[in-house]
């Protein structure tokens, strides 16, 4: 039987039943666009809340909640393909609508910043020229004309962002942005929870097996059957070891890895920075990325690693001192909150969605999260014919 009792108005609506393995951005995605299109959604996770993050270090907290939240198409190119830039540059222009309806729908505070489109930047030190002209040589290749990166004076930089010191060189993407992954993951379940959505949480979520149009769940000693019209896997590191092989393709290796991510807080009411910033050294790629109420969030971009543990000593005087070398006036700043998650990877880094009756799975989203998912919701929902409204009275905003 269908698991759980509903929420909300779930049990009342039409349409579909879908169920939803992983309640992390792509789980809250496609409830918020189900939900939208007049079906009901059962949402599995082994967080206890919707609403609320899991400790830093508990295997139940999704890396989106870790994320700094950068939406840079042109700059991943340095790791990414093709596909990852247009999903990216098709994820910028839905995002927009996606927090305007959490806005409406009183999830965000009136005059709260939650996303920006001013561009990013990407600084190198004098001496660092060589890490950076191999960055900037694979952008400009890969990128169009139009996103390329454009290189600023000292000028340009200090009108830009009058509190950056010390980088000899400066390039702007003015077609990026960030958002607030923190808000915008609790808004998002918040939503949900409002609008229909059945959560299984804690113990009641950890989803055991995903064949098509199942969930199954563990209940005491008994093994519970959760049946769906479609269901979708969107696990993560998680997932692991089921996953699809990507597009029947014998010959890929479907495991999941994990990738560790380190982040900081920082409290630094006297530093103003307006966007997210990349440093390009040769042995780091270190960003700093502006969030509301006067923090910043510094952290590496990757670390090929599965440990969970706290930030070391050793990444939190490097990250620090780098950034440091640009913002000199985060030398008073305070921190506030450290933490390490990890990021779903496929072999090839490189995201995959497979689908098959009663069945569809994403996953590999690596560090392209936020970037990228809104722009995958859209397509599996495109695959399975649910791209436009089910009903011509969708959830009201």
């Amino acid at each position: 039987m269908a698991g759980g009792s509903a929420g909300g108005n779930n049990a009342k609506r039409g349409g579909q039943h879908f169920g939803v393995a992983g309640a992390g951005l792509l789980g809250r995605l496609l409830a918020f666009e189900l939900l939208q299109r007049g079906h009901r959604v059962s949402l599995f996770d082994p967080a206890p809340s919707l609403t609320q993050a899991p400790p830093a270090g508990d295997p139940a907290r999704a890396a989106a909640w870790t994320a700094a939240g950068m939406l840079s198409p042109t700059a991943e190119l340095e790791c990414a393909n093709e596909a990852v830039f247009q999903l990216g540059l098709d994820s910028l222009h839905r995002w927009p609508g996606v927090v305007d309806t959490l806005r409406r729908t009183g999830h965000f505070m009136p005059n709260e910043v939650v996303l920006t489109r001013a561009g990013s930047l990407l600084l190198a030190h004098r001496g660092d020229e060589g890490a950076a002209q191999r960055t900037l040589a694979l952008l400009n290749k890969k990128a169009p004309a139009s996103h390329r990166p454009q290189a600023l004076t000292a000028a340009e930089l200090k009108a830009l962002e009058p509190d950056i010191h010390g980088p000899a060189h400066a390039w702007l993407l003015p077609h990026e942005g960030h958002i607030h992954t923190v808000r915008t993951m609790a808004a998002l379940g918040a939503w949900a929870l409002a609008h229909g959505a059945t959560f299984h949480g804690g113990e009641a979520g950890q989803v055991l097996a995903v064949p098509p149009g199942e969930l199954h769940t563990a209940q005491g000693s008994q093994r519970r059957v959760h049946r769906f019209d479609h269901v979708f896997d969107v696990r993560g590191v998680g997932a692991r070891p089921e996953l699809p092989v990507r597009g029947g393709d014998p010959g890929f290796t479907p495991q999941v890895r994990g990738v560790r991510g380190e982040v900081f807080w920082l409290y630094a009411p006297g530093v103003a920075l307006h966007r997210p910033v990349r440093l390009l050294h040769p042995r780091w790629r270190v960003y700093v990325v502006p969030r509301p109420g006067n923090l910043v969030v510094v952290g590496a971009t990757e670390i090929e690693s599965e440990d969970r543990s706290p930030v070391s000593l050793r990444s939190t005087l490097e990250l620090l001192s780098a950034a440091h070398s640009v913002l000199p006036g985060l030398a008073e700043a305070r921190v506030v909150h450290s933490e390490a998650n990890l990021r779903p990877a496929l072999p090839d880094n490189l995201p995959a969605s497979t689908h098959q009756p009663g069945l569809s799975c994403i996953n590999g989203l690596f560090r392209h999260g936020w970037l990228i998912a809104p722009a995958l919701v859209h397509q599996a929902l495109h695959t399975l014919n649910l791209a436009a409204p089910a009903s011509p009275h969708p959830v009201p905003a």
